[in-house]
């Protein structure tokens, strides 16, 4: 089986994951000694192994890059050359190749939900075991935010410079190595491995959909796109929950950052099964390993691979003549409109989902909903909006992407208003606090399960990775400004909260309306050329 490149050193990359393996595995005794203790570590000493350990992950991780590494044609850069049918693998019908990827993905995209999930599970014991407040033990997830906002951004970018394969493979591999965040004795400690943790995380969420976007037919690419996200989150979540409740009262909290080692180490094992992007490749100019990962997503129509270009002339190529590239390419020519829009959509979902929706249960108490019956509110809620994402996947896929977007971009910010509204009437009416918290958890979910999808199918190859990068870190930034409003009361104005989120993402909505490129059923070249049309 090929998957398109294989490692430019093998025996380096393995010894560099045996070396980052056995520097977690230098926390182990460390660990242990906690059995003694209920496994509080809580101000013992830092051993000498630990601090071996501490030096061998990051040397095993810069072997497993340098193992890894393909040596791409001009550094990575657009190479001109044989044109590639790309067409010829979307036209094809979903086959065990296909599948496959799908499902090795969705297993990358739950241990990328699973690490930000388990905060939650582990701040009890953590602030019990440390003695710290409320305020401090929420230091945790604004270093996690940030790091996964970080890595966002950065692997994003090296999933463009050296391949989406290579990315996932080494973002997976530094997850592995912070797994010795639960063997820290202080909570300084388990802040810097916190932070490391999300960058490491972070970057698998867009490298998965960029991927998926450049290798699945057209013809199914949306509503697939969609469904990983909803299917890849909730098995995180899930994974998550299942993991607290099993092993945290055996283990303590640790053991929750301790599973980073196994799970990291999966997506390392089904590496075989994760090919590179055949245009990435070919953007490369590897186009013998392109019609290679060709041939396999294909079909029965692989030999159509071979045909001349004057007899199938395939998808037009954009040439790229404008000198910015990278990140700020992001935000010149053509580009610029619709990444303002997804990045304003990116930073008022962060500011619902991470500070709007994170205090809505103390002020639904102030709009006449009891705390227990607040709380199942929001559980009730929460349990609509899992046949929500079947909605949003049908839309997307069978009327529009983009208006679909907008749509739900609309309901969001008409729930916000709703809120607004009877804050500013003191309405007390628990029927309608209802509808509308039913409403925003339904409309937020489904905003976030478009968002990046969409964003992995409108920029071109060279910027698909950075474009879903950083509208995935965007959506995080918005919940570190939510994190900081919330420290300095913001939110305790639940009417003013309430209208001033909804502005912005009105203002998203108008933008992707206006600048939004259709996206159903059509060849990512075609994407391509539409936009530089409008450009």
């Amino acid at each position: 089986m090929t998957n398109g490149l294989s490692f430019r050193h093998p025996l380096v990359f393995w010894f560099g994951c045996a070396l980052l393996v056995g520097g977690v595995f230098a926390h182990a005794p460390m660990f242990l000694m906690g059995q003694h203790t209920h496994w509080q570590m809580v101000g013992m000493p830092m051993t000498t192994e630990m601090w071996l350990g501490m030096a061998a992950i990051p040397m095993g991780l810069a072997l497993s890059a340098f193992g890894m590494l393909p040596r791409l044609p001009g550094g990575g850069a657009v190479v001109s050359g044989a044109h590639l049918h790309f067409h010829v693998a979307d036209g094809v019908p979903l086959n065990r190749a296909h599948a496959t990827l799908v499902f090795v993905l969705i297993v990358a995209l739950a241990v990328d939900v699973m690490k930000p999930a388990t905060l939650g599970f582990v701040m009890p014991g953590m602030r019990a075991e440390y003695d710290i407040g409320t305020s401090r033990a929420s230091l945790l997830a604004l270093f996690a935010l940030t790091g996964t906002t970080v890595g966002s951004i950065v692997w994003g970018r090296i999933a463009d410079i050296a391949g989406r394969r290579a990315a996932i493979l080494l973002s997976a591999l530094m997850f592995m190595g912070t797994a010795i965040c639960g063997a820290m004795p202080t909570f300084e400690w388990n802040l810097a491995m916190c932070f490391l943790m999300g960058a490491s995380a972070g970057g698998l969420l867009p490298i998965t959909f960029t991927l998926m976007a450049e290798t699945v037919p057209a013809a199914h690419r949306g509503w697939l796109l969609v469904a990983l996200g909803g299917v890849g989150t909730s098995a995180g979540y899930l994974l998550a929950a299942g993991a607290a409740a099993w092993l945290e009262p055996m283990f303590s909290w640790r053991v929750l950052w301790l599973l980073g080692l196994p799970t990291g180490a999966v997506i390392i094992v089904l590496n075989r099964w994760i090919p590179e992007s055949p245009r990435f490749l070919s953007n490369a100019g590897l186009h013998e390993a392109a019609r290679e990962v060709l041939r396999r997503f294909a079909g029965q129509r692989h030999d159509a691979v071979e045909v001349d270009d004057a007899a199938h002339p395939g998808a037009p190529v954009i040439e790229e003549s404008h000198p910015v590239s990278g990140l700020r390419a992001l935000m010149h020519g053509r580009h610029r409109p619709i990444t303002s829009g997804l990045l304003v959509c990116g930073v008022a979902w962060g500011l619902a989902n991470f500070g709007f929706l994170l205090w809505l249960p103390t002020n639904l108490v102030e709009l006449g909903v009891d705390a227990a019956g607040a709380s199942a509110v929001l559980a009730r809620s929460a349990l609509l909006a899992l046949p929500g994402i079947a909605v949003v996947i049908w839309l997307y896929h069978r009327w529009s992407s983009v208006r679909a977007l907008v749509l739900f971009i609309a309901a969001t910010t008409l729930s916000l208003l709703a809120f607004a509204a009877m804050g500013f009437a003191e309405v007390r009416a628990p029927g309608a606090v209802v509808a509308a918290t039913v409403a925003l958890l339904v409309s937020v979910s489904g905003v976030i399960a478009m968002l990046i999808p969409y964003a992995a199918e409108i920029y071109p190859v060279r910027l698909r990775g950075t474009g879903s990068g950083v509208v995935a870190a965007s959506s995080k930034a918005g919940g570190i400004l939510g994190a900081g409003l919330g420290v300095v009361g913001f939110f305790d104005h639940f009417a003013w909260s309430a209208l001033l989120i909804a502005l912005p993402m009105a203002l998203s909505g108008w933008m992707l309306l206006r600048h939004g490129i259709e996206t159903r059923g059509r060849r990512l070249e075609e994407i391509e050329s539409q936009l530089a049309a409008q450009g």
